[in-house]
């Protein structure tokens, strides 16, 4: 058997070419620097009083130096400390709770989705391909949070509302619900906190006596 025989004999027996795996690796790298680079322009926007100091730093840093980069750092810090100060309200909303919410998004879902919607059977199998349903949304809150997801096809409410126990577990919360919020979409309560454990305070009243003690007369 000659070489180009056995290397077709390699190829028929399903061993890649060289080229191909090559092929594949600029694919990948391309591919994944493509959605590194989408992600960041996704925060630079989301995040507009984080990445606009960010960007004139590096910019300033790249046309006059380092010394510069650092004079922009320190008014773009002082320019947020000083929104700290003046308004903490809105620059918790603004940007505090609207980064933790992303953060805990991933931490909590997004990171795991994949691996624990498989645990939970919550895939489909198409042929030779696996399919995991789309997060669409996913909203944190103190007590609750709410990840709505895109059902696949073939599947049905029944599906999700028969797992809730597993993904409860899974996802490590106390209890989850599934509901029906749309066409082909599902919304997972995860109420990872109990709301009534909470210490509530309750406003102190002053009582008067109906009787005098003293005399048993009326007061």
């Amino acid at each position: 058997m000659t070489t180009k025989h056995i290397k077709t004999a390699k190829t028929y027996l399903g061993q890649p070419e060289p080229s191909d795996a090559f092929t594949d690796a600029v694919i990948g790298i391309v591919w994944f620097a493509v959605k590194a680079v989408a992600r960041s322009l996704w925060w630079a926007l989301l995040f507009p009083m984080l990445s606009i100091p960010t960007g004139a730093a590096v910019a300033a840093w790249l046309l006059v130096g380092w010394p510069a980069a650092v004079a922009v750092v320190g008014v773009g810090l002082a320019l947020l400390l000083g929104w700290r100060w003046a308004s903490p309200a809105s620059f918790t909303r603004w940007v505090t709770d609207r980064v933790r919410q992303r953060l805990l998004a991933w931490l909590r879902y997004r990171r795991r989705w994949v691996a624990m919607s498989a645990a939970c059977g919550l895939q489909v199998t198409y042929g030779h391909n696996t399919a995991t349903p789309r997060l669409v949304s996913i909203r944190v809150g103190q007590f609750t949070d709410r990840v709505t997801v895109r059902m696949l096809p073939g599947q049905c409410p029944d599906d999700y509302t028969g797992r809730t126990t597993h993904l409860a577990h899974a996802f490590g919360v106390l209890e989850c619900h599934a509901l029906v919020v749309g066409p082909s979409t599902m919304e997972l309560a995860f109420r990872h906190h109990d709301s009534l454990a909470a210490a509530v305070a309750v406003s102190t009243t002053r009582v008067e006596w109906l009787w005098d003690r003293k005399n048993g007369e009326p007061a």
